[in-house]
Formats: C-alpha cells, structure tokens, sequence
C-alpha cells in the first residue's frame, strides 16, 4: 500500500527538455502550481537546462540533477523524491526500464510512466511501440508494487494533430476521415497536459487515480472542418475512406509508426474521452476551469488562420 504524504511533495522529472517533458516541467514551475510541492527536480545527462527553457522560466525555483544511465547512479538523483514523472520520449525504452530498477531503492511513493497519449489498453492489435508501454507497466508492477502508478492519456496533441499524418491536408483544404467523419476524436494541448500531470501530482496520494483520460476538446473531423473555416481557411472539402481495409492493410505488418494507426483509431472512436466513450477526469484536475481554461480547436484555428501545419511538406523527403 502507498502511503499518504503529510507534507507537500518533491517531485522529479526526467525527459524535462523534450517535445512534452519542457511543458510538463514548465507546468509545475508555473503559479500557482508550484506552490504545491517544496522542490522541483529536473534529471539532465549535462547537469543544465537549454536556454530556450531558462528564458521561459526566469523567476522559478529548480533544483537541476545530473545523472548517468545506471541503476545506482540514477537511485542517487532520485534520493528524497517523493512523485516521479516520466516524461522520456518512444526513443529512450533502455533508459525508461533502468529508471525502473532504481526505484526499489528510493522513497518514490508516486509513478508517472511516459504514457502522455491515446488509450492502447482498448485496442485489440499489436504495435510495437505501445506494446513496449504495456511492458513497462507490468514491469514497475513486479519492482515496485507498492509505488502507486498514473498512467495519463490524452488523446492526440492538439498542436500537432490538424496536419497531413492524419489526413488534414491545411495546404489545399482537403481533410480524409479514415471511417465516418462524425466520430468523435478527443484533443489536449501540450501545456494543458503538462498543468493536467502538476494538478495530479498536488493530490493526495490516495486521490490520484491509477488511470486518468484527458479531452482539452472533442470534436470530429466534420466539426474540425468548420471550426477551420470559420478560423480562416477557407473551403474545406471532407471525404471518408473505408476503415475497415485501412485498417486491416495498417495493422498487416508491424510498425513503430503510430500515425496511420491513429488515424482508425479515430474512426473507431478509441479516442473519445467523453462520457459517452472512455470518459476524463477534467473536473478532478481542473474543477470548474478554475485553475486554467482548456485549449480548443477554436484557439488553435484563430493562431492559425484556420491551416495549421499548412507550410510543412509531405511526406517528407
């Protein structure tokens, strides 16, 4: 059994620098999140921050600890922690698994695994990368049953989600549903996500859920379409493929690849989290939109001129 913290936590994030861990890091230095917990720690191989991340977090208080990819050294820069979040991308599995061994030797009470995306405990194939997650969770099941394990999904990445991978064709105003066009999909933006992890984590241990979905926004493909138009894209043209062949022809061989897998997913309707599908806990970590107002598709069409992704070339060469 976890036990329950009597003093604000300290909390360490490893993978602070990348595509989602400089949001998650920037969210638990943010106010008035920060006052939650009596220290940040962010791991770092070079022992420092990029620039970039310091120029955005000028007047917050971190503690930085540098760190080498063993077993002994890694429990060393994890000595006094309370909550752990894994914010490593899908390159580092070797290094998510030794962050694993180090932690029978540390007081780690809280496990954040690098999840951060769609649901893949509800698909019924095989993908090499979320089958490594699935790996994972058992493994921190069988070292360290007594450490309470999150797992946190939101859905697809509002940024970076309205582009060609997934057959928003912004460039010529052409959007393909894989399925029909209807199916709810749901959205989370990387700093929502990132404030999400820091709400949960100021939760009393026995508060924090084993399994959290996020929805920032749920629309389908139809209503992106509009939302996009009425931000400035002018005409949209929405066709459906069938998704059964697509995904039979997408699930035939092996992949590491997610992108075309989302893409049924989403006509599936795997990625609704509303309560009419996986369901969220929006209101556990940000009751009322009190603490922040959630990023829709409207904000990202207004940023956008409705043709996000619109300059990116693709496939790419």
């Amino acid at each position: 059994m976890t036990p329950i913290l009597s003093q604000r936590p300290v909390i360490a994030i490893a993978g602070a620098t990348g595509h989602l861990g400089q949001h998650i890091a920037s969210a638990f230095l943010s106010t008035p999140l920060r006052s939650n917990f009596s220290e940040v720690i962010l791991l770092s191989r070079q022992g420092a921050m990029p620039a970039q991340f310091l120029d955005s977090n000028p007047t917050t208080h971190f503690a930085i600890r540098k760190y080498n990819e063993n077993v002994n050294d890694l429990a060393s820069a994890l000595q006094g922690v309370h909550i752990l979040v894994n914010a490593v991308g899908p390159s580092g599995h070797s290094f998510k698994e030794k962050l694993l061994h180090a932690l029978p030797h540390t007081d780690v009470q809280v496990y954040f695994p690098s999840e951060f995306g769609v649901d893949h405990y509800v698909h019924d194939f095989a993908h090499l990368e979320w089958d490594q997650k699935k790996r994972h969770l058992a493994l921190a099941r069988e070292l360290v049953p007594r450490v309470k394990v999150c797992r946190v999904f939101c859905g697809l990445f509002l940024e970076d989600s309205i582009g060609p991978w997934f057959g928003f064709d912004t460039q010529n105003g052409k959007y393909e549903s894989v399925g029909s066009s209807g199916e709810l999909v749901s959205f989370t933006s990387l700093g929502d996500v990132g404030r999400a992890v820091a709400a949960l984590c100021a939760l009393p241990t026995e508060r924090v859920p084993e399994v959290v979905h996020l929805a920032g926004d749920t629309r389908s493909v139809a209503e992106i379409a509009e939302i996009m138009k009425d931000g400035g894209a002018g005409s949209v043209e929405v066709t459906e493929v069938e998704l059964q062949r697509y995904k039979d022809e997408t699930t035939a061989e092996a992949s590491w690849d997610p992108a075309a897998y989302l893409r049924f997913l989403m006509g599936e309707g795997r990625i609704n989290h509303t309560s009419k599908g996986l369901g969220n806990a929006n209101e556990l970590v940000n009751p009322g939109e009190k603490l922040w107002e959630w990023k829709s598709l409207g904000d990202l069409a207004k940023e956008t001129g409705g043709r996000p992704w619109k300059d990116f070339a693709w496939p790419p060469k």
